[in-house]
């Protein structure tokens, strides 16, 4: 796995410090390990996983400034163009090697999703890192690219392993997604982004999800379910009045909405 010519970081240092300050980060000192890792667990902890700018009329534009608007401004979440698109902007900036890499979900076990279904970072050091803070269930930690054992994190267990001239990235056993090697640009993955934000055949458009990480599980609102998972698997599942769910999206989140999003493409 080589190194690759490095985009020019898009965020000024003061984009940075409330980028830091957004998700409860300090600045490392150095581009290491540690710092990685600190930094995707405060991101997994502070951003949401949501697909509600779908429900609400909004527009996904996957430009930096824009990203930085909704997330840091706004104090909103998204979806894995967004999130690991800004992540990698806020990392190139604090001094890390990153490249955008494509990925096919696996909708079923022998069955993959379409091409630039996925966007994931990798990040270069002594070695090459998986860093996935879009995927909402996944690895609290970043993984290692070049290891096939298995990597044992608050997630679950992991295993990155070749499979022709991709990686096939699973959890407890199960594919989650098909990792191409090939660098992207944010804007490759527009056309697929536009495809899962407007198509009745996208999973985004046919309901609501807002989800993050706590210290000890879970949280999620879909429509208006309240969820919570805890770190054993304990599930809990609240139902809520559509005032109640318009609060918890202030209250949980830390966002507040001008009204409940309504669904694009409802299921029959």
């Amino acid at each position: 796995m080589g190194r690759v010519e490095q985009t020019p970081p898009a965020l000024t240092p003061a984009q940075v410090d409330a980028y830091l300050a957004r998700i409860g980060a300090t600045r490392p000192d150095r581009p290491d390990h540690a710092a990685l890792a600190a930094l995707h667990r405060a991101h997994l902890l502070a951003v949401p996983f949501e697909n509600l700018s779908i429900h609400l009329g909004e527009p996904v534009v996957l430009e930096p400034a824009a990203l930085l608007a909704k997330v840091v401004d706004r104090r909103r979440g998204g979806f894995c163009y967004e999130l690991n698109g800004l992540f990698a902007e806020l990392l190139r900036a604090l001094g890390f090697r990153v490249t955008l890499l494509a990925a096919r979900v696996y909708a079923a076990p022998d069955r993959l999703g379409i091409p630039f279904d996925h966007l994931a970072l990798r990040v270069d050091l002594d070695e090459p890192w998986l860093a996935d803070v879009g995927f909402g269930s996944f690895a609290r930690e970043p993984l290692r690219l070049d290891l096939t054992d298995p990597q044992q994190d608050p997630s679950g267990s992991f295993t990155v392993r070749p499979d022709g001239e991709d990686l096939v990235v699973s959890q407890d056993g199960e594919a989650q997604y098909r990792l191409e090697l090939r660098p992207r640009e944010l804007a490759d993955f527009v056309p697929t982004c536009w495809w899962h934000t407007t198509s009745p055949g996208s999973h985004f458009t046919r309901s609501t999800v807002c989800s993050r990480q706590l210290a000890d599980g879970r949280l999620s609102l879909s429509g208006t379910r309240l969820i919570r998972t805890t770190a054993d698997g304990t599930r809990t599942v609240e139902e809520l009045t559509e005032a109640e769910t318009l609060a918890a999206y202030d209250e949980r989140f830390g966002f507040t909405l001008p009204h409940l999003p309504k669904v694009l493409h409802p299921a029959p």
